[in-house]
């Protein structure tokens, strides 16, 4: 019962494919912007990174875990796009 709360089903893979696929575009985009100082090679090594996790975060089955790791691509393009390149927090 407690299972269709927590867990993904097909329909809602579905209705979030659309965001995944533009949140992905926009990351994408974002590192072309010529503000962030990065190198040919960075921007491409970054790149490689970011399909990375995102084929990491499509074995994600939480309905919690995609929404957080969506919240957290919004607030990467944010900064992206003002010129500054996310950190990981150590």
């Amino acid at each position: 019962m407690a299972r269709g709360w927590i867990w993904v089903t097909a329909e809602d893979m579905a209705r979030n494919r659309g965001r995944v696929l533009s949140t992905y575009r926009q990351i994408l985009r974002c590192l072309n912007n010529p503000d962030l100082p990065l190198s040919w090679a960075a921007r491409l090594q970054k790149k490689a990174e970011v399909r990375g996790i995102f084929l990491l975060g499509a074995e994600q089955e939480s309905r919690h875990n995609i929404e957080d790791l969506l919240d957290t691509a919004d607030y990467a393009i944010s900064l992206l796009r003002r010129g500054e390149i996310p950190k990981l927090p150590m």
